[in-house]
């Protein structure tokens, strides 16, 4: 199973958004994804971010390996679904 790591904040509109194309996406991946929120602030979010140099939220974190900050691009993400296995 794939693990998507989801970060994210209270407030935050780019994190929103992800979550609406997470919503419209993901059931078509629902065998091949997990996906995990986390919250920036707690202490899991905060060693991620330090991890994987994340400077804008949400971070998506696939497979350990960052896809994108500060917001998600839909067909990219799709794409990237895509080649999962």
């Amino acid at each position: 199973m794939n693990t998507i790591q989801f970060l994210t904040m209270v407030g935050c509109h780019n994190c929103a958004a992800a979550k609406e194309i997470f919503d419209e996406v993901l059931p078509d991946y629902k065998d091949k994804v997990s996906v995990e929120e986390i919250d920036i602030t707690s202490p899991q979010g905060q060693e991620l971010i330090s991890k994987h140099s994340i400077f804008a939220s949400p971070g998506i974190i696939i497979n350990d390996e960052l896809f994108s900050t500060g917001g998600v691009d839909k067909d990219k993400l799709v794409e990237k679904l895509q080649t999962l296995t």
